[in-house]
């Protein structure tokens, strides 16, 4: 025959047979895909954070896991029940309800597979479970659940067997059962010492006040190894010239370079929290002796962190405003590296600025912008120094470049608003006031600018809804609900406006203009009593300014007591001899009494011939009175000689009210704002 090794001489192979029907066992793999399928989806979704998707899928899952469950049970397929399978659907489902915060739901899933005596490791699924009570912050109740899931643990899996003493640790530590956690922390850092447990031991120590153990749980921290950190300089240097490389893009970046940079930063952070938290309190009587101690332990491995610890010495110096010490520390730096030149010239700067010394402010302003351009504490400086030189454009550039570098910088988003309302641009700085609530919402100095910007703006409605925003942040201010008052007012709202100044007066009861305000208000609505009561009262402060004495005597005299009115009149007499105002009511009463006035009329004469030549020798000015704040006369005006009767027959309710207006300012506390 041929030689045919391939068969390739009987033709195309024949077809496959087609199934009739699946069979029980077809189906229930299909089934299982399909579960498996819905736990994958599911956790996808979990890892995109659309968790309440997640959960629909989780439930599908479960849901077709019991129906496989029955169809190979109903078909005598038993044995190939997938256990497995079903403690990936209960632990998928668990997990999504923890992170919907459906805690309970969560539990009681967990509850079911830890009791389940066909999953003998599951009892590890008790870390999780003490994890939610741990955030229900039942401590107790997760400490337990940490323990059961410790005896679960082998000796050998140490890594997971450390992070359950710490979890029990921290549980402590929010019991403030220290000692307890200390136990717990110890066992870690003689074991395997980590730096997050070595900052929690070094916490525990601080709240217990053991400077000696506070020394020694630092030192154990110190001695833990960073990994990437090498001795050898000159391999250091190669390594921040490939950084540098890599953050400019002019090469590929290593992701293990990445994490190990990483390791170090997060490690450096302990390290320097430790150091600031221990420092102030390993002595007591002298806080120095503590940064010293801090700063020599940091020399040794950790020069960097060394520099940073003497820079907060230099500020600490500065909140006990002991300002040359700290300039003389800060000044030290000088000479160090880039990085610390740039952060003590950031300090001294702004030490010299709050000093009143702008000179040398600006001048370490610069070098600071000169070794970190992009540092956005430096930029502000620079921009407050250009600001008190009233250069608000060049100021202005440095607060938005400082805003560049640094997007949420409160301080350079606040004096930007500043410079913008320096160069009349409102619009411009109620945006950057507008910006900046939206960054600090709770801001009392923020929230009043905008307010005060629209009031300014003429928009009363917009400025009375952000003064109601304010009140609710210091609702004592008595200078925002006089402004408020004032603006309600304008807007001829005189309930509301009079709540306000009542309410200010309150607070604050010596405000003259509010007191003003609210006498003349009694007045236009004669209660005459009530208003007696506040210019008394501004009687009382100003005790030498005889224009609210008159205001009271307008006030019994509009009232008809002219008796008292006359009494009052006579004793303001004595006092102020050559008040024209007082002797022109003086006159008015006696007359309408039928008393004799003729002396209390040639004083009158005399003092107005005085008057009048003395305003034709300045160069002709118009008589005036005294008058109250805003300008009305302290008894209805004084340009007449009328009797009281007659001026009241002649006037109408209205025009009688019309008693000293207050001229409304108010509290006017702008000053232009501050510079951070």
């Amino acid at each position: 025959g041929t030689f045919d090794p391939l068969n390739q001489g009987r033709g195309a192979a024949p077809s496959l047979a087609e199934k009739a029907d699946n069979s029980a066992e077809d189906l229930a793999k299909e089934m299982e895909k399909q579960v498996h399928t819905l736990i994958e989806e599911s956790a996808a979704c979990s890892e995109g954070h659309e968790f309440t998707k997640a959960l629909e899928k989780a439930k599908d899952a479960g849901k077709k896991e019991r129906a496989l469950c029955k169809h190979r049970e109903s078909n005598g397929l038993g044995d190939q029940i997938n256990i497995d399978l079903t403690y990936a659907v209960w632990f998928n489902l668990a997990n999504v309800y923890q992170q919907n915060g459906m805690m309970e739901e969560a539990l009681n899933t967990y509850t079911l597979v830890v009791k389940n005596k066909n999953y003998p490791q599951a009892g590890r699924l008790r870390v999780n479970m003490g994890n939610i009570y741990f955030y229900q912050k039942k401590y107790p109740q997760a400490i337990k659940m940490y323990r059961m899931a410790l005896d679960q643990i082998p000796n050998s899996g140490k890594e997971v067997r450390f992070k359950i003493f710490r979890n029990i640790g921290n549980a402590f530590v929010r019991l403030g059962q220290f000692q307890d956690a200390i136990q717990n922390f110890e066992t870690i850092m003689n074991a395997s010492p980590d730096f997050q447990t070595g900052f929690n031991l070094v916490l525990c120590y601080y709240a217990l006040g053991d400077a000696e153990k506070m020394k020694r749980g630092f030192n154990k921290m110190l001695a833990i190894p960073i990994a990437g950190v090498t001795e050898d300089e000159d391999e250091e240097e190669e390594v921040k010239a490939v950084e540098e490389q890599e953050a400019i893009g002019q090469a590929r970046v290593d992701s293990l370079r990445e994490e190990l940079r990483k390791r170090r930063k997060e490690a450096e952070h302990y390290i320097i929290t430790a150091a600031r938290l221990i420092a102030p309190a390993l002595d007591k009587s002298d806080w120095t002796f503590g940064y010293e101690w801090v700063c020599d332990a940091l020399k040794i491995d950790h020069d960097n962190l060394a520099s940073q610890m003497s820079i907060d010495q230099g500020l600490q110096y500065l909140k006990n405003k002991d300002f040359e010490k700290a300039i003389e520390l800060l000044k030290s730096f000088e000479k160090k590296d880039q990085n610390m030149k740039a952060m003590a010239s950031t300090n001294l700067s702004f030490i010299y600025f709050l000093e009143g010394d702008y000179n040398s402010a600006d001048e370490y302003a610069d070098l600071a912008v000169r070794n970190s351009r992009y540092n956005a504490k430096a930029l502000v400086n620079k921009g407050n120094c250009l600001f008190v030189a009233q250069e608000y454009h060049r100021a202005k550039e440095l607060y938005l470049e400082a805003i560049g570098v640094q997007a949420d910088c409160v301080e350079a988003i606040y004096n930007l608003g500043l410079a913008n309302m320096r160069m009349s641009s409102p619009d411009e700085a109620r945006q950057a006031f507008e910006k900046l609530h939206t960054i600090i919402p709770n801001n009392p100095a923020v929230i009043y600018q905008i307010a005060n910007l629209y009031e300014q703006q003429g928009k009363n409605q917009q400025a009375a809804k952000w003064f109601n925003v304010l009140i609710t942040r210091v609702p004592t201010d008595p200078g925002i609900l006089s402004r408020l008052g004032q603006i309600f007012s304008k807007e001829q709202e005189e309930s509301q406006g009079f709540h306000y100044q009542l309410e200010s007066y309150r607070h604050y009861p010596v405000n003259l203009d509010v007191i003003s305000w609210l006498g003349v208000w009694f007045v236009k609505h004669e209660m005459y009593e009530k208003s007696i009561h506040y210019f008394e009262r501004a009687s009382q402060i100003q005790p030498n300014e005889v224009k609210w004495r008159l205001m009271v005597t307008s006030c019994y005299r509009r009232m008809n007591n002219y008796s008292k009115a006359l009494q009052l009149y006579e004793k303001i007499h004595e006092e102020y001899p050559e008040n024209i105002e007082c002797l022109r009511y003086l006159v008015a009463i006696c007359k309408d009494l039928g008393r004799p006035y003729d002396e209390h009329h040639q004083k009158l004469v005399k003092l107005d011939r005085q008057h009048t030549a003395k305003s034709q020798a300045q160069g002709g000015g118009a008589m005036t009175n005294m008058v109250g704040p805003g300008g009305g006369g302290g008894g209805g005006g004084g340009a007449r000689d009328v009797s009281p009767r007659a001026e009241a027959k002649k006037e109408s309710p209205k025009k009688q009210a019309a008693l000293a207006a207050p001229s409304a300012k108010g509290v006017d506390n702008r000053g232009g704002g501050r510079i951070v």
